[in-house]
C-alpha cells in the first residue's frame, strides 16, 4: 500500500479532514493535497512524524505489513489519548487562555481547534504528540 494510500485509510478510520491532519502533523494544506494525490511523498523522517501526529506507531507508513493502526499505548479505551488545554498550559508554564488561542490559531503542531458555534469551541491535543514534541513525560 503506498503513503497516498494509507494517508487516506488512516483519516478515514479517523474521521479526520484534510485541515485537521494540516493541523495535528504541522503540515500545509499544500503538502497534505500533494501526499494524498500522490504526487509527492515525504522523507521516512517526515513520514514518521506524520503517524507520530496522528497517534500512530512511529513506521506506522514506512512498513509492508498491516499492523493494528493505532499503537496500544497510544490509546485509553480504544481512542487516541488526549489533554485539555488547561493541562497542556501547566506543562508550558503558560496561562489556558493563551493555549486556547493558539489551537485556535493552528499554532501549535500537537493539537487544533474547531469552532462549533459563534463563541464556543472544541479542541482536541495529541497527547502522545504533545509529550514527543514538548519533551515532557505524561
Amino acid at each position: 500500500m503506498t503513503f497516498s494510500e494509507k494517508l487516506k485509510k488512516t483519516m478515514q478510520e479517523l474521521h479526520l479532514n484534510q485541515s485537521q491532519v494540516c493541523g495535528l502533523t504541522g503540515k500545509s494544506k499544500g503538502s497534505v493535497s500533494q501526499y494524498l494525490s500522490g504526487k509527492q511523498i515525504p522523507s521516512e523522517k517526515a513520514q514518521s512524524d506524520i503517524a507520530v501526529s496522528l497517534g500512530l506507531d512511529p513506521d506506522y507508513f514506512t512498513t509492508e505489513d498491516e499492523k493494528p493502526m493505532i499503537a496500544k499505548e497510544a490509546l485509553t479505551d480504544g481512542k487516541i489519548k488526549r489533554m485539555l488545554p488547561e493541562e497542556a498550559a501547566v506543562y508550558l508554564g503558560m496561562d489556558k487562555g493563551t493555549v486556547r488561542k493558539g489551537l485556535q490559531q493552528g499554532v501549535f503542531p500537537w493539537g487544533y481547534a474547531v469552532k462549533t458555534s459563534e463563541n464556543r469551541w472544541s479542541y482536541f491535543i495529541n497527547a502522545n504528540r504533545f509529550a514527543a514534541i514538548e519533551g515532557v513525560s505524561i
